[in-house]
């Protein structure tokens, strides 16, 4: 569905973007991750044409980006483009137009939009008197009255409570159901992991990792992390350290890499002597993944073999 193949941008003498690759296949929702500066707005605007690259090509439906292929793209940016004072419907009647629809086909997307975000009980709403949630889904019915191809979500659930954030998850799954190719930049991991079929990890303008979970779970040589609460995290380590476990600071807590998994019984033997005030055991998730690939290595790391 989309293409980019060996894109650079650059800014004056700043090179934003260095060789990025990336392709979503159609029907999927390919997640694009990366610190603040990594790039994911300004790929964003190459693919709707706001930029133009300075090298590579992207091609969207096997196209060149044309005055075409920006009608096969609905975009809900992080800011709610919507006009408050305006209903629900007139909003969407506003974008139609824009798009060129004619009045049948206007009232036909308008109740499909509304009924596939769940609002078509407020179609007569002002904006104004709708919740944040209510919102942000609107604002993604405005990037869907066009029927485009390709949906990009740019932060969809930020500053959303836990409530509203559910209900975009249900939101973006079910147009995955519809066949609904998406591209989705959040900060929040755990979206990321259970929206994404694909994972692109953005480090200074490159994909520096990508795959699905089970492919990007390679980063780390490990089948468990190990996560413990201790006074004497230096004796931890070094005891960690003589039975070949890497090591990481998570924020203040100190997790190990066990190349396999341990019962609660071997750990407390292998810590014995060791005062631990807590231990927690998880498979590797996508903040594990996502931490190594940005940051890099930042305490010593030592070579693990997972066994099998």
């Amino acid at each position: 569905m989309l293409t980019l193949h060996h894109v650079h941008k650059s800014f004056g003498k700043r090179a934003v973007l260095r060789d990025l690759n990336f392709q979503i296949e159609p029907g999927e929702v390919y997640g694009l991750l990366g610190p603040n500066g990594a790039g994911k707005t300004t790929t964003i605007n190459l693919i709707c044409q706001l930029l133009s690259p300075n090298r590579g090509t992207i091609t969207l439906n096997q196209q060149a980006l044309s005055n075409q292929t920006k009608q096969w793209i609905g975009v809900a940016p992080q800011e709610n483009l919507l006009y408050r004072s305006l209903s629900c419907e007139e909003n969407l009647a506003f974008f139609a137009r824009i798009y060129g629809l004619n009045r049948r086909q206007r009232d036909k997307q308008i109740a499909y939009c509304l009924d596939s975000v769940n609002l078509s009980d407020r179609a007569k709403s002002p904006i104004d008197t709708l919740s944040g949630g209510m919102k942000r889904r609107m604002n993604i019915a405005t990037a869907l009255v066009h029927q485009p191809k390709l949906l990009i979500l740019d932060e969809p659930t930020t500053g959303l409570d836990i409530e509203a954030r559910f209900e975009i998850w249900d939101l973006i799954q079910r147009l995955k159901q519809q066949g609904m190719t998406i591209l989705l930049t959040t900060h929040l991991l755990d979206e990321a992991q259970r929206l994404c079929q694909r994972i692109g990890i953005l480090r200074e303008g490159t994909i520096a990792q990508g795959g699905t979970l089970d492919q990007l779970r390679q980063v780390i040589p490990a089948k468990e992390i190990l996560t413990v609460q201790t006074t004497t995290p230096e004796r931890a380590i070094l005891r960690g350290q003589e039975k070949g476990f890497a090591y990481r600071y998570y924020g203040n807590d100190l997790a190990f890499w066990l190349p396999r998994q341990h019962d609660l019984k071997e750990i407390i033997e292998i810590f014995d002597g060791i005062t631990l005030d807590s231990i927690s055991r998880q498979a590797v998730q996508l903040e594990h993944i996502y931490l190594e690939v940005t940051q890099g290595i930042k305490t010593p790391l030592q070579s693990v073999s997972i066994e099998h």
